[in-house]
């Protein structure tokens, strides 16, 4: 497929939205709508009987559930993704991790986002205070057994896609 021109309709400083024209390979028209974000950091941070997770209310969807700590640098500030995953980690739950495994690299919706995330398992946890951003100050996080992540998949208590994925990179041994 071959760009015919690129137009950004949109942008913020977390993100930017463009419209391209593009020829198929048949030389058909078409177009995308592609949203530019950049990549962010996922941790899984392993206790004895299963993982930390965090809480809070996601605007766009109206509601709040339970996720792994994630984020991304933001707006002008950037670093290595382990340096990211680290301080997201401590930022939402307080908790510092020894050690740090990269498990993968996925793409949060790559249909027509750019976003992708870098997934690491954190472990020899050692527990501390959170110090959120604003947007996160109604944030809870707590430690779930295996058993009980597994029951909150099954009734929508978590529902956030990269951490689906994050979860299945670690249960498949990544």
């Amino acid at each position: 497929m071959e760009q015919v021109s690129s137009r950004v309709v949109y942008h913020n400083p977390w993100m930017t939205v463009r419209e391209d024209e593009v020829r198929r390979p048949d030389g058909t028209a078409g177009i995308y709508g592609v949203v530019e974000k950049p990549d962010f950091a996922l941790v899984l941070p392993r206790w004895r009987d299963g993982f930390w997770l965090v809480e809070q209310f996601r605007y766009p969807v109206g509601r709040r559930a339970w996720e792994f700590p994630q984020g991304s640098w933001g707006a002008g500030a950037d670093g290595d993704q382990v340096a990211l995953a680290r301080r997201e980690l401590a930022e939402e739950t307080g908790l510092r991790a020894e050690e740090m495994i990269h498990l993968g690299h996925l793409y949060e919706a790559y249909g027509y986002c750019t976003q992708g995330f870098d997934v690491y398992l954190a472990s020899g946890l050692a527990e501390g205070e959170p110090d959120r951003e604003a947007s996160e100050q109604d944030m809870v996080h707590r430690a779930f057994t295996d058993e009980e992540i597994t029951a909150m998949i099954r009734t929508g208590a978590i529902v956030d896609a990269p951490s689906l994925a994050a979860l299945t990179l670690y249960r498949l041994g990544a």
